[in-house]
């Protein structure tokens, strides 16, 4: 009796021990303090980008207080560690899920992450996940071409969407090195291939980056950086009154970047003849001069006159361009259906909505002055802007017209009784 007694006590520690090592083998690993009470997972990374990437875990801690922190670590080596890691995000304990977003990845580049937590007794890391970021588009940047004092030309070739279609394409800039989207841009189409991009609303004498950018759906890429200075705008001053006016070279021709100033008197708009001279400030009705040019009207957008007044308003060194001078200015800019957006100062402060085409690429600042009509009336202010040549036709006069809804210049023969804006061109 006493011998199976023994055997079988012998029996049992045998089975104990063999069981103990069994469930050793059998039972996964599951990373756990060692009160096994903590338990972390790294759940799923999402929203994965050019250069960043979303990462969900979660934390149980059982019969613990607290942790004192959780987080992240991530590396392109298989199980990152707090020891081993690329980049690491510590959050403070506060809810059994946390999450970050991981920047300044590379691209196309696969990388693995662990959530992790830390008790007062150890690090408990998750599961290992794993994921690639996405290729970002592949483009570069045109060097600046065509720069003046207020505009410049660039652009871009887009060789690669990175395997999502382009939405967005141009070029931003700033005085400052990187610029983004965030900064002034263009928008210039969509897809991949080479663009152009006008770049207007520049200062004088100022030096700016310029990169060309990319978006899809992922986010937007930029491409390498150049840089241009524009140039510094010249001006004279009309030694008659005083005036200074900024002056642009277009071409072969140095033309006025303001509409002309200059008024010997000033006549209502119901006086008006198509040989005597007569000069005229937009809504003012009165004779006195100093009160004409105290008005808004003039400071902006300058004088109006009839033909006659025309002839012989430009200061010295300067004349009335010809019809055929004017032609020659809307022929460097690619013809009179699209000049006028070239020529037209940017925006809605002085123009109406929605100022159609509207770059000023070269400075010249077209402003809609209106006009003195047959009647005896004012009309068309920040609607339209007229421009007396000097060349004839039969009667009449030929003159030029920029207009808010359109990007051309028209060409026509008028009454010489009619009160328009001047720009005077250099001898």
């Amino acid at each position: 009796m006493k011998t199976n007694t023994k055997f079988w006590i012998i029996f049992s520690i045998i089975g104990i021990f063999i069981s103990v090592v069994a469930c050793n083998k059998l039972d996964p690993e599951i990373p756990k303090d060692s009160s096994n009470k903590l338990l972390v997972s790294t759940d799923i990374v999402s929203n994965v980008g050019f250069y960043q990437a979303s990462v969900f875990g979660s934390v149980d801690i059982g019969d613990l207080t607290s942790v004192n922190n959780y987080g992240f670590v991530w590396s392109r080596e298989e199980n990152p560690d707090l020891n081993n890691f690329s980049g690491k995000s510590t959050l403070n304990y506060n809810l059994n899920s946390f999450s970050t977003t991981i920047f300044g990845l590379s691209e196309n580049t696969t990388y693995y992450v662990r959530a992790f937590a830390t008790s007062s007794e150890k690090t408990v890391y998750g599961q290992q996940l794993v994921f690639t970021t996405v290729a970002s588009p592949r483009l570069t940047t045109t060097d600046a071409s065509l720069v003046t004092a207020t505009t410049a030309i660039s652009g871009g070739n887009i060789q690669s969407d990175g395997g999502f279609a382009i939405t967005f394409r141009g070029v931003c800039w700033s005085t400052s090195q990187n610029p983004t989207i965030t900064n002034s841009h263009t928008s210039d189409g969509s897809g991949i291939g080479s663009y152009t991009s006008n770049i207007t609303g520049l200062s004088q004498a100022t030096t700016y980056f310029v990169r060309a950018y990319a978006t899809n759906s992922l986010g937007t890429n930029y491409g390498n950086q150049v840089s241009f200075t524009t140039e510094e705008m010249t001006s004279f001053i009309d030694a008659r009154d005083g005036t200074e006016y900024s002056t642009v070279q277009i071409g072969n021709q140095i033309w006025m970047a303001e509409n002309l100033k200059y008024l010997p008197y000033v006549s209502p708009p119901t006086n008006g003849s198509t040989t005597a001279k007569y000069y005229y400030v937009y809504n003012y009705n009165g004779t006195t001069v100093s009160v004409a040019k105290a008005q808004n009207n003039y400071k902006i957008y300058g004088v109006l006159y009839n033909w006659a007044a025309a002839q012989t308003a430009c200061p010295t060194g300067w004349h009335l361009p010809s019809d055929t001078e004017w032609t020659e200015l809307t022929n460097y800019l690619g013809g009179e259906s699209v000049a006028g957006g070239k020529l037209k100062e940017i925006g809605t402060e002085h123009w109406s909505s929605p100022n159609t085409g509207a770059t000023n690429e070269f400075g010249f600042s077209a402003l809609p002055g209106g006009n003195r009509s047959i009647n005896g009336t004012f009309l068309n202010i920040e609607n339209y802007g007229f421009y007396w040549s000097s060349t004839l036709a039969s009667n009449n006069a030929y003159r030029r017209g920029m207009f808010y809804a359109s990007s051309s210049v028209t060409s026509s023969a008028n009454t010489k009784d009619l009160g328009f804006s001047v720009r005077c061109v250099k001898n």
